[in-house]
């Protein structure tokens, strides 16, 4: 039999597509029933017992808050945007399934088939997830060529895709900013114990989550325009990292080409350099002091360090890179800081030798050692090409639309990383610290620092 006749072109009957629906919402298909019930037997009861509930969670959100919004306040979201909103339900997902191109008709019986949605998620006000069974024949690509049109068809700003499985992807939908307040600097640990170099606070993400990364063994590089930020991303971490500064558990390393961005951590460094020469001094400096700890290591048969008084974790931090290894009238000498800088982002990691760097202009050209930098983040920028030069090919197809952040003060600190374990970009804002903010935060290392050296047990020494 030839393959034509072997399927039927008859369509499947509403009483098996009802069936099906029945079993993928069992919640939904027994909870409205028994409520419905409920209500027909008993009203009074059912009446007292629905305003009782109310009365509690209305109680509740006034007195806790913080617990409410943590605990059911996602899931009534998700009750209004997945049931109760014209986005999600039947005739209005198939219609904006038709307007994105991303449905077909079965050869045979000639029925729509649409993708369907698996469930839904609103982490906040701001975003939900979406998670989707696409059709056979369809991938990521397709979806991702039609993110501007389901943004569109959803009324939201953007729309980011992500492949989970085979034939299953998630829609990240950002409804509006999710970022409209300043986040104040990072409070200071009070002791040495209480620091996490596996958590160091940098701000929030998108889905209202505290934005932390690992700075045990990361190079960061930190992209954006002049009043992007940058500057919020390279502070935030080192309130944190206050009282190992002190300690001298973490030395800083300053490079301030621009003689400004920097100048305020001059008194907690280890070493700073104002200018172009003397930033080259520092970064041949640095490099001398990670080969000494490579060969201390080797003497003591250890394939790691552990930071500590005596084996410090050294942090390079330059203002602007371009400046550093790009810039510069002497080619000599910038050829010497690439050629330092791409050993410390090559074997920096195993001795506690990191590099943190700002640039405005994230090109091979200007960072030639940028694919050395494990942790990127692209605040807002001029270029189109910038955020995927940045946080690697597709990120912008992906969502990350840094080149689209409003240049306004009120978007400063705003940007996109790549979320760990996938390639999604992630929308975040660091923490902005004040004036009075970093004034705060010298004049407590230095006073921690005061108390370990009487105590004997400071291996700082400031050079500027």
């Amino acid at each position: 039999m030839s393959e034509n006749h072997s399927k039927s072109k008859r369509k499947t009957g509403l009483e098996w597509k009802a069936a099906a629906w029945v079993g993928r919402h069992p919640l939904i298909t027994t909870t409205v029933p028994a409520l419905g019930y409920a209500a027909a037997t008993a009203p009074e009861v059912t009446a007292w017992a629905a305003g009782s509930t109310l009365a509690a969670a209305v109680a509740w959100g006034r007195a806790h808050p913080d617990s409410f919004d943590q605990l059911v306040l996602p899931h009534l979201r998700n009750l209004r945007r997945r049931w109760l909103s014209a986005t999600y339900t039947g005739p209005a997902w198939r219609r904006n399934m038709r307007e994105a191109n991303l449905v077909r008709e079965h050869p045979s019986t000639g029925e729509l088939l649409v993708p369907r949605i698996l469930r839904l998620r609103s982490y906040s006000s701001a975003v939900e997830t979406v998670w989707i069974k696409i059709l056979k024949g369809q991938t990521v690509k397709h979806w991702m060529d039609a993110a501007e049109v389901l943004a569109a068809c959803f009324n939201a700003e953007r729309v980011t895709v992500e492949k989970l499985a085979p034939r299953k992807i998630a829609l990240i939908v950002q409804r509006r900013e999710p970022f409209t307040y300043t986040i104040p600097a990072p409070e200071i640990p009070a002791t040495v114990e209480e620091v996490d170099l596996a958590r160091v606070h940098f701000g929030f993400d998108e889905f209202g989550r505290e934005w932390t990364e690992d700075m045990s063994d990361k190079h960061m590089l930190v992209s954006g325009a002049t009043g992007s930020g940058k500057n919020s991303v390279l502070w935030a971490p080192l309130f944190t990292l206050a009282p190992m500064i002190a300690e001298g558990s973490v030395r800083l390393w300053l490079c301030d080409p621009k003689q400004v961005e920097l100048n305020a951590a001059a008194p907690i460094a280890h070493r700073y350099a104002s200018g172009e020469e003397a930033s080259a001094e520092v970064v041949s400096e640095f490099l001398e002091d990670q080969q000494a700890t490579q060969a201390k290591l080797h003497e003591q048969g250890l394939r790691k360090f552990t930071p500590s008084v005596e084996t410090p974790l050294n942090i390079l931090i330059v203002d602007e890179l371009g400046a550093v290894l790009a810039y510069g009238s002497d080619r000599t000498r910038m050829m010497r800081n690439r050629q330092g800088m791409a050993l410390v982002g090559s074997q920096g990691r195993a001795t506690g030798h990191l590099m943190w760097g700002a640039v405005q202009e994230p090109t091979k050209d200007t960072v030639p050692v940028r694919d050395l930098f494990t942790l990127r983040i692209c605040l807002r920028v001029t270029a189109a090409v910038h955020p995927e030069m940045v946080l690697g090919d597709g990120a912008r197809m992906r969502g990350a639309l840094a080149d689209e952040i409003p240049n306004i003060p009120a978007t400063a600190g705003i940007g996109f990383k790549v979320a760990e374990r996938t390639r999604t970009p992630l929308r975040v804002r660091a923490a902005y610290a004040t004036d009075a903010d970093l004034e705060g935060l010298v004049k407590h290392v230095l006073a921690e620092r005061d108390g370990h050296e009487e105590q004997g047990g400071s291996h700082l020494r400031l050079v500027a």
